[in-house]
């Protein structure tokens, strides 16, 4: 951060600084991650692209979801959609390559989950997975699970489980922390449902990728 200031590159030190705030999202303060994903979104400068703008927003309405404040979270997307519309790609600074349209719908659609609003998200997730194939193993296994999950609070247990299923057999093929994770999370909410074919089928499948025995609970 201090090199891209030292740069006079607001845009890319509010990416830095959002990028911290989403891992404190994921593992650590979630109020601190509020802090700082709010002041990187407001610290990006004019200088920052539409695009630009619609990722701070995002990991803004990511940790809103993790602190569990829908009303910030919802207007936070909100402003992801806005900027996002006003996107010119020719403008854009290289580390934002990767954000389009499925890659939003699936941060929607994980934190539509996470605040517990699993209809929509489930429709949003669906939608996106269908834009990736085997070949983006990693990132679709993540996707399936949080898929799974909405599934899971919706009430659709057969559904979800099958989802799940498919994430194990993708996380086996590559190497993710972050993956096996996912799947210790399925395997647990799934866990009172065992003695469902589907479920239980998972579960021997997760047993095995997670190294344990499938007759214990993660």
């Amino acid at each position: 951060m201090s090199a891209a200031h030292a740069a006079g590159d607001d845009p890319l030190a509010a990416n830095l600084l959002s990028s911290l705030s989403y891992q404190l999202a994921n593992v650590g303060d979630r109020r601190e991650a509020v802090l700082l994903a709010t002041a990187a979104a407001r610290g990006a400068g004019p200088a920052a692209t539409a695009t630009t703008r619609a990722l701070l927003a995002e990991r803004v309405a990511w940790a809103q979801a993790r602190l569990g404040c829908p009303q910030a979270t919802l207007r936070a997307l909100g402003e992801v959609d806005e900027a996002y519309a006003d996107r010119s790609p020719d403008v854009d600074p290289i580390w934002v390559y990767w954000l389009n349209r499925d890659e939003i719908d699936v941060m929607a659609g994980r934190c539509l989950t996470e605040l517990r609003r699993p209809e929509r998200a489930i429709g949003l997730l669906g939608k996106a997975v269908e834009a990736y194939d085997d070949t983006h193993a990693r990132e679709l296994a993540l996707y399936l699970s949080w898929l799974a999950e909405a599934q899971v609070l919706a009430g659709q247990i057969d559904e979800a489980a099958a989802v799940a299923t498919r994430a194990v057999y993708l996380s086996s093929t590559v190497t993710s922390t972050r993956g096996t994770d996912r799947i210790r999370l399925l395997r647990g909410i799934l866990a009172p449902f065992r003695g469902t074919a589907t479920v239980d089928e998972f579960d021997e499948q997760a047993a095995i990728a997670l190294g344990t025995g499938a007759d214990q609970s993660e």
